[in-house]
């Protein structure tokens, strides 16, 4: 049930000047016990196999593609390096549960974690799934580069869920700051719009051409008809009598070579930086990398080193990677009228090309197989594949063992092979091979070790600011210390546009010491603001007291600590990060938002951020209270909303249209929308806004409050649009929130 609210004319003035007089501010009190610190492991993809157990995602589809469910642990055979193994741990697995996580560290034979075990937590427990998309732009033409550009979009607005996080990289790693996870739909569609052409044109311009597929017909495969035929145009080309043919033509396919080389091992590094990088994430992940397709030169090496890691990181991880063949639907260049031929009247080249389409193709097609993916090639409907695709990836099997010999416990990587017994007409998608633990080195005492070589590498102790510093710029989530961050923008006539960062701390998470009689705590929280490009347009932090005169525990969910500052921005998109340090244990958390300030100055229909807070109902009040409830609303920093009592919005609506002549009323109306798990559980119908009584008709504001005694515990989205019906314009404002 949706609620408007009307306020006097004189309240809308002072609302119009600071839209936060709405709400009260709780002080910074607390009231708190705390619990014996923990320690926290840092990320490190050797400990992705506890107690030597290996494992593995498994997916079985039948002949029309589909998932095969309902199959049993002893319904598979699993085979390592051709040798039988026994299955230790077997369950069916939905891609972005709730239950994933629990589940991935039971196969690899860790305890589950202690909210896990709380039932009542998990309707809490944000969880959806993890898609990058990888795009290649050292290898893809411009054509293939609209057609990604498209592709990208239409999954943003088409098949992102509402718990879902993805991100855009590129080799090239020209998206710069924006290359991150984020279930921002604006910060992803900004990152598509960086996307550019990077692509370098392989060859050296001489003439006839040679492609890197012919480069390493000569090099790597000793073909003796292309070597040939380079030197006949040699010859034509008036190359001196005596002149060392061979190694002119080798000379010259060695460099293109090498060209090729270079930009696929810098393809390589890149990718295995990104599957690094979203390794610690909980859960699958999964990567869509896009290209027209490259060359692996097996006989290079370190190339093959490169290819060995990636596989290993992926396969320890978690990471699954599909790869797509931007080109679309492509021919082999030796049967394509529409490319340029080779002079050849004898025939060699267009031989001697026959395969250059699969071999563009195969390290795409390697990728995909051995990370336990697919490679979707030769189809034009790309956004059409992704969305098969993100289908048939949501359930899964994870099966782990226990290499039993002595054979299996050594570094080299070994092959994986996977089957239904019984039933040949099944597809089992399944990683081939793995690497693991070295041999006499379990995970723990691996971890041990890289914890002693940290601790070697600091020359010197890191101070409380060093360690708040390194918080609030990690790209990981720290959670020692729970820390809630909340961005509200206003556009006040006095003020301009105006961002204020509040953070808030459980007051049952600090440290209190007894002193004078009096309990007190102390608490360390700073932050800076980024804009697009990663450049830092403020920082602030300060150092909070707090006190308390009991620890009696009924009081500590209400009064935790609020910490507030503002901050004024030009338009554009910005990423507040900010951390939180607890100063007596050190413990610490962090949380990361993005926030769009809109250009008013364009004239067009813009929301302010949506400024909510908590009111509560008789019921939730305190047993024997007589105090009359308080009108105002207590800013809920948190979003988290107890399931008797009203959320409250406020938005202020910018730019409403007054008609030709800027004289008319302006006719704007609103919708309400919340969403759960992408379905709408509450949406009302259009409602005019009054304006009446207002004198600054530039920022008009509307407030509402929302019953949430109907809805169950968990996760939702707040939708509000306003919709000019003068300009026939509109603009929305998204806010997540939890009800427990």
């Amino acid at each position: 049930m949706l609620t408007p609210m009307r306020f006097p004319s004189s309240t809308l003035r002072r609302l119009a000047c600071a839209a936060l007089l709405l709400f009260l501010l709780p002080a910074a009190s607390v009231f708190a016990q705390q619990p014996t610190p923990t320690a926290e492991v840092p990320p490190d993809d050797v400990l992705r196999i506890n107690t030597e157990l290996v494992q593995t995602d498994v997916m079985v589809f039948d002949k029309e593609g589909r998932f095969v469910d309902n199959l049993k642990r002893e319904e598979f055979e699993l085979r390592v390096d051709g040798k039988p193994q026994a299955i230790s741990f077997f369950d069916r697995v939905v891609a972005g549960s709730v239950n994933e996580e629990a589940q991935l560290a039971a196969a690899r034979g860790v305890a589950r974690p202690a909210e896990e075990k709380n039932p009542s937590a998990i309707g809490l427990q944000v969880r959806g799934r993890v898609v990058v998309f990888f795009i290649d732009d050292l290898h893809m033409s411009p054509d293939s580069l609209r057609r990604t550009k498209k592709t990208l979009l239409s999954f943003i607005d088409k098949d992102m869920g509402q718990n879902d996080q993805a991100a855009i990289a590129s080799t090239s790693g020209q998206i710069g700051f924006l290359q991150q996870l984020t279930d921002n739909k604006t910060v992803l569609r900004t990152a598509v719009e960086r996307l550019g052409l990077r692509a370098q044109q392989m060859g050296d311009g001489q003439r006839p051409p040679m492609s890197e597929y012919m480069a390493q017909e000569i090099i790597v495969r000793y073909n003796q008809e292309v070597l040939d035929f380079y030197k006949e145009a040699l010859i034509k080309d008036g190359v001196p009598p005596g002149a060392n043919l061979d190694e002119l033509v080798r000379s010259r396919a060695r460099a293109i070579l090498d060209q090729s080389d270079a930009i696929t091992r810098n393809t390589f590094f890149s990718l295995d930086s990104l599957t690094r990088t979203i390794a610690p994430l909980p859960g699958r992940k999964l990567i869509f990398f896009m290209s027209d397709g490259f060359l692996i030169n097996t006989s290079r090496s370190e190339i093959n080193q490169q290819l060995a890691s990636l596989t290993n990181v992926a396969a320890r991880n978690g990471v699954v990677i599909y790869t797509m063949d931007a080109r679309g639907l492509v021919v082999d260049p030796s049967s394509d009228a529409s490319q340029p031929a080779l002079a050849d009247n004898t025939g060699r080249m267009q031989t001697a090309a026959f395969g250059e389409l699969t071999a563009m193709q195969s390290g795409l097609r390697t990728l995909a197989d051995n990370t336990g993916g697919r490679a979707l090639l030769n189809r034009n409907a790309l956004d059409a594949a992704i969305t098969k695709t993100l289908k048939e990836t949501s359930n899964y099997y994870i099966i782990s063992w226990r290499p039993d010999t002595e054979g299996q416990k050594s570094d080299k990587l070994r092959r994986i092979e996977l089957k239904v017994t019984g039933r040949p007409d099944l597809k089992v998608q399944v990683k081939r091979g793995f690497l693991p633990p070295s041999k006499g080195q379990p995970a723990k005492a691996v971890a041990a070790a890289n914890a002693d070589k940290n601790k070697a590498q600091s020359s010197k102790p890191k101070t409380p600011a060093d360690e708040l510093r390194a918080a609030v710029g990690s790209f990981y989530s720290l959670n020692t210390l729970p820390t809630m961050l909340a961005l509200d923008y206003i556009d006040s006539a006095q003020a301009g546009a105006t961002l204020t960062i509040s953070i808030q701390i459980p007051a049952e998470a600090l440290s209190f010491d007894p002193v004078e009689g009096k309990y007190k705590a102390a608490v360390d929280v700073g932050g800076s603001v980024y804009n697009d490009k990663g450049q830092v347009g403020a920082n602030f932090g300060e150092r909070l007291s707090v006190a308390a005169d009991s620890l009696e525990p009924q009081h500590q969910a209400q009064h935790p600590v609020v910490y507030s500052s503002q901050v004024r921005l030009t338009p554009g998109l910005y990423q507040v990060r900010v951390a939180a340090r607890d100063a007596k244990t050190g413990r610490i958390g962090n949380a990361t938002q993005w926030v769009e300030i809109p250009d008013l100055k364009t004239n067009r229909l813009a929301l302010s951020s949506l400024l909510v807070g908590e009111t509560k109902t008789p019921e939730t009040a305190n047993a024997g209270s007589t105090t009359k409830l308080s009108t105002q609303a207590q800013l809920n920093v948190a979003r988290r909303f107890a399931r008797a009592s009203r959320l409250r919005f406020m938005t202020f609506i910018y730019n409403a249209s007054r008609g030709p002549a800027g004289t008319a009323a302006p006719d704007v109306a609103l919708q309400i929308q919340v969403r759960r798990d992408d379905q709408p559980v509450l949406t009302t119908a259009l409602r005019k806004v009054n304006t009446e009584g207002l004198t600054d008709l530039a920022r008009i504001p509307y407030a509402a409050e929302i019953l949430l005694d109907k809805m169950p515990p968990g996760q939702y989205l707040l939708q509000v649009t306003a919709i000019d019906r003068v300009a026939k314009a509109s603009a929305s404002q998204l806010l997540r929130f939890a009800v427990e």
